[in-house]
């Protein structure tokens, strides 16, 4: 098994006002969404369990399921300070695969009565990697919060991978009038620039340039943003941006505008961006 902790940057801007701009992806246990999801600075999407068959839901329990990085002593408080032996460790470790076992058979059970897989993957979740697509220009409190040592174990690994997958990366500036393009690949550039949004505010809702067949496909790409438009859902769209005129606030971006934005002006008339 893999340890399934990965960060990369996908797209890394800076404005004209030295604003920079970066999106990522992100990889780690399904455990710790939720403080992930604490952050709301933070614009993001995640792939959806609902969207999985369940059997390769479990099949990716089985081959490579998430567990603790760490197996701490209880203690009053959040977070523990000392360790199982390596022995009680190995006890744990052994417990927690058994209870994914049961968690698999109780799958395998409800799919005999042909229970929808948005109930049924539900019951897998605790043993699943989580990949994210994460956009922002305020990343300070979040390094400051999660690499911190007392931080979640696991949400501890996976935002050192971060910090230091920006830290690698150079921004390329984006002037004016251009726009930060997420999953949009180079030998996409010469698109309309129309199109170009469009496919990448659909690639981060599909948090991969690839479609579930494993394919790139440019026309289904734009027939799922129009999809997006019509059902309102909406935060796929922040993470395509253009850098404002000043150095203000814009919904959760600094110095930056969300095509969401001009989507939430034509919301009721979703043909504008077609």
């Amino acid at each position: 098994m893999d340890n399934g902790f990965s960060a990369r940057v996908l797209t890394d801007s800076v404005s004209p006002a030295g604003i920079r701009l970066t999106t990522m992806e992100v990889r780690f246990p399904r455990f710790v969404l939720s403080e992930f999801n604490t952050h709301r600075v933070l614009s993001k999407n995640s792939a959806s369990s609902r969207a999985v068959p369940t059997n390769k839901m479990i099949d990716r329990a089985l081959e490579n399921p998430a567990m603790p990085v760490e197996w701490g002593v209880n203690k009053a408080g959040m977070s523990a300070s000392e360790a199982l032996t390596e022995e009680q460790a190995e006890e744990a470790r052994a417990e927690w695969l058994r209870a994914r076992d049961s968690a698999v058979e109780h799958v395998r059970n409800l799919q005999k009565f042909n229970v929808h897989k948005q109930v049924i993957n539900r019951v897998l979740e605790p043993f699943m990697w989580h990949t994210v697509i994460v956009t922002a220009t305020e990343w300070e409190n979040f390094y400051s919060l999660r690499c911190a040592p007392n931080a979640q174990p696991e949400i501890r690994v996976a935002a050192e991978l971060m910090r230091e997958a920006m830290n690698a990366s150079q921004p390329r500036t984006v002037g004016i009038g251009d726009w930060h393009l997420p999953l949009v690949q180079d030998d996409e550039r010469d698109l309309p620039i129309e199109q170009l949004k469009k496919i990448s505010a659909a690639r981060c809702a599909r948090v991969s340039y690839l479609t579930h067949d494993g394919k790139r496909d440019i026309a289904k790409d734009i027939e799922l943003c129009d999809r997006l438009l019509t059902d309102r859902h909406l935060s796929p769209f922040e993470h395509v941006a253009t850098p404002a005129n000043d150095s203000e606030f814009h919904a959760n971006f600094r110095g930056w505008i969300q095509m969401r934005k001009s989507v939430e002006e034509r919301v009721g008339q979703p043909q504008a961006l077609r």
